[in-house]
């Protein structure tokens, strides 16, 4: 298994993860393993997608943030700063993880900024 840096950014994917090409993936970033990234997806500066997770339509993953295990971030969701989103948590609409929040377990996040005083 290997890598390649995608068109649209310059970041990193490894072969047995899918990214679409009108997805950006940014230079710093690295999507891997069977993480599935579609449609206007943008992964920006540190942000790393991994296992299972699916980031789709116009949602923005950026700082230092992951999305991992069976997450599902979708809409125009924004997960960034240190936030984590795991296991099989769903989080899309316009709802806005930042901070150190860790969204995990079965929570479905649809509308609302969460913040590192607020785990779910």
């Amino acid at each position: 298994m290997g890598f390649t840096i995608h068109p649209n950014g310059g970041g990193l994917v490894e072969d047995t993860a899918y990214v679409a090409d009108t997805a950006f993936i940014g230079k710093y970033c690295v999507i891997y393993d069977r993480a599935y990234i579609s449609d206007f997806a943008r992964i920006e500066d540190r942000a790393i997608v991994f296992d299972d997770a699916r980031v789709t339509e116009r949602a923005q993953i950026s700082g230092d943030a992951r999305v991992y295990n069976f997450a599902l971030v979708s809409g125009r969701a924004r997960i960034y700063g240190k936030a984590n989103v795991c296991e099989n948590a769903v989080v899309s609409g316009s709802t806005q993880v930042f901070g150190e929040a860790v969204v995990y377990g079965s929570a479905e996040l649809y509308e609302g900024m969460i913040d590192d005083d607020d785990n779910f």
